[in-house]
């Protein structure tokens, strides 16, 4: 079914890729290389004044939140639980249909992850499953803002306050996403619960050139602490007032971060403008479903989404790379069929929505360097498929 590798490179389509760093490199590479150099020449490899620098950038644009960053995204998580002080035993409720790094830190500090199912069509968490989970030993909820769009916060933060419970948001893909409230007020992802985690992978919105991470909070006293679990439990070098970890962004991840979060508006809107080419392009195909848009948030799209249907993945994903398209999934197996995260008596059939997704989920390409020839073909191709 369609052209083959040969016929493709023949025409004048650059070559696809998921994400395209390099391309979003050499749009910015003079301010990238001088803010590298910069910190060549001073040689302040750690905690050098970017680092400072950066997190003050980031704390404006979340609002004058506190933000304190990390080594990476799964670190931030792991802090925010250890300064939200959580023993073992204790039970935190999180979506199943997410990456592993949300459960893989409750498991490691001894707490209890308790999963819950998601919506079909946002692929966020179903708040009206997240009651009937808690009990005397919940102390948080962590929503997973998946893709590209906050989960719906209002009623989720209700249930919280109602049961004294942490909201901590882990926003790694919706970086920059806003949720608005009922009473026409607007908060960035990140800022709404007790504390947000996010990641600075580099094909991540807000990506660096290797691994980093960092919390925001609206609690001073929280953002302390976190500061000082991150810094090995210190405040004073040496004088170690709590156990922590050794988790930092260094000098140079900070100084790339400080300039690419002052494109951020503009790789925001490139990714809005590749997904609406797509919802327009591939809405009427029968066999595949576009990803749904919240009334009440913005949608960042980290991926760009489609539910297929009546067609084998395997077979699609072929084809499309036959034809030099990359796609993904995101993702193969829900957490509570992972080896890792097995528990008796819970199987297959226990989520259904989130197994259902698992097997019908694929991931478009979707960067900030695209451009219409790219999106033309892979949508041509798209629609000439024989379901």
């Amino acid at each position: 079914m369609g052209m083959g590798k040969e016929k493709f490179k023949s025409l004048s389509v650059k070559k696809i890729s998921m994400v395209d760093l390099h391309g979003q490199y050499q749009n910015i590479k003079p301010e990238i290389d001088q803010a590298i150099q910069r910190v060549l020449d001073s040689t302040a490899f750690i905690k050098g004044p970017q680092v400072a620098q950066f997190e003050k950038s980031l704390s404006d644009f979340h609002g004058g939140a506190q933000a304190i960053t990390c080594g990476n995204g799964t670190d931030a998580l792991q802090i925010a639980m250890m300064a939200l002080g959580f023993k073992p035993g204790d039970e935190i409720i999180l979506p199943v249909f997410t990456y592993v790094a949300t459960a893989e830190v409750i498991a490691l500090l001894g707490l209890k992850p308790i999963f819950v199912d998601v919506k079909k069509d946002s692929f966020n968490i179903d708040i009206d499953q997240v009651e009937s989970k808690i009990t005397p030993k919940t102390v948080a909820i962590v929503p997973v803002h998946l893709y590209g769009q906050c989960a719906d916060m209002e009623p989720l933060l209700a249930i919280a306050r109602k049961n004294k419970l942490h909201v901590i948001e882990d926003y790694a893909q919706a970086f920059g996403s806003e949720y608005t409230f009922k009473n026409g007020s607007s908060k960035k992802a990140g800022t709404m619960g007790t504390i947000g985690c996010t990641s600075f992978f580099p094909s991540k919105n807000l990506g660096c050139y290797g691994d980093g991470g960092a919390l925001v909070t609206n609690d001073y006293q929280l953002a302390e602490k976190v500061r000082m679990i991150a810094n090995h439990g210190q405040r004073i070098k040496y004088y170690h007032d709590e156990v922590g970890v050794n988790s930092r962004l260094d000098t140079l991840q900070a100084a790339i971060l400080d300039i690419k979060i002052k494109h951020i508006g503009r790789y925001e809107k490139s990714r809005q403008a590749v997904a609406d080419f797509y919802d327009q392009e591939l809405k009427e195909i029968t066999f595949l479903t576009i990803p749904a848009r919240s009334f009440d948030a913005t949608h960042v799209f980290h991926q760009y989404t489609l539910q297929l249907e009546g067609v084998d993945r395997d077979q699609f994903r072929n084809y499309l790379d036959s034809n030099e398209i990359p796609s993904m999934v995101y993702y193969p197996v829900p957490l509570h069929l992972q080896k890792a995260y097995q528990k008796t008596g819970v199987g297959k059939g226990a989520f259904p929505v989130s197994e259902k997704l698992s097997d019908c989920v694929i991931s478009l390409p979707i960067h900030t360097e695209m451009d219409n020839d790219q999106l033309s073909y892979i949508c041509k191709k798209i629609k000439e498929y024989k379901a």
